[in-house]
Parts: C-alpha cells; structure tokens; sequence
C-alpha cells in the first residue's frame, strides 16, 4: 500500500514537472482586472454594498436655480425601542425660478433608506422626501445623515435624522 502511494506521489510530481510552453496558455485576449481604490471601499463594512459612483447634479436651464427649501432639514425620533423602523416626511418647496430636479438621496448607512420624488418639482410647488430609518442590531444614540444631488445652485443637500435606541426588553448587551 505505501509502494503504491509512494508512486502516485512519483508519478504526480514527474507530470506537474512536464516541461509544457506556460506562455502559449496565456489568453491574449485577457482584460486586466481595475483596481478598487480605498475612496471605493465601504466605509461601514457588513452594511450594503460599497458606494455607488457619485451622481453628477442635472444641468441647470437658463441660469435659473431652484432652492429645494425643507419645513426642517432634521428629525429627532427621540425614544425608539432596538428593532423598530420608523419614518418620516421631510416636506420642501421649490422656491427657486426653475424646476427642481433630485438626481439621487443616500443615506449614510444602509440602515437609512431615502424615497424622493423621481419628477421636477416646479418653482412654487412642494414635494416629501420620506426617509426610513431601521434601527435593527443599533443602540444608544444614532445619528444619520441623507445626503440629496440636485440641480440647486450648491448641487448637495443634508437632512439629519437622530434617535435614542433602548434595548429590546428581555435581550441583554444591546
């Protein structure tokens, strides 16, 4: 039984050692891999995907901006119990000269979802952007951010949303 390893061993070894062109079994075709950079990586590990590509602010028509101007651009939850997702609507009106246009709203972590209108929103008209906020495997005090690409004059807006997470009753270390 050894003999018969020893020359299963022998006989592999003198076949990996065949002296083959390695060269002539490269693909020319073959495309290099990208390399990720570190602003690519996500920040906030084991939480959703890595970053989209920044999303470019649509143009803006005839030099006339419009002012996304927002009821409140922060939203205290106060007390909110492990587990619980809640939302709320931040009311904003156009009160620009042209339409406003939102390219896309990201919550700092995936635990902040955004939903924004997809249409312009017309000088003098208003409009909720909805962000929901899921505070599963979170506690103590959170604090969120949604950061909003539009066609406004400085082309970023920020809402800020905050709650004071208390354990689950019955889970003990959150």
């Amino acid at each position: 039984m050894k003999i018969k390893f020893l020359l299963v061993v022998v006989l592999m070894g003198m076949y990996a050692c065949k002296n083959d062109n390695v060269l002539s079994k490269i693909d020319p075709n073959a495309q290099d891999v990208p390399v990720v950079s570190e602003d690519q990586l996500n920040p906030e590990p084991n939480i959703g995907p890595a970053p989209a590509a920044e999303v470019k602010a649509p143009e803006v028509t005839n030099g006339q901006y419009p002012v996304m101007q927002f009821e409140s651009s922060a939203h205290d939850f106060g007390k909110i119990n492990a587990g619980d997702k809640v939302s709320y609507n931040f009311k904003f009106t156009n009160t620009g000269t042209g339409d406003l246009v939102i390219a896309n709203a990201v919550g700092s972590c995936g635990c902040t979802v955004p939903e924004y209108p997809k249409e312009p929103v017309a000088p003098g008209k208003s409009g909720v952007m909805k962000v929901t906020f899921n505070s599963a495997g979170k506690s103590g005090m959170q604090q969120k951010t949604v950061t909003i690409t539009t066609n406004t004059k400085a082309q970023k807006e920020q809402l800020t949303i905050k709650a004071a997470i208390t354990p689950q009753s019955g889970v003990l270390g959150h």
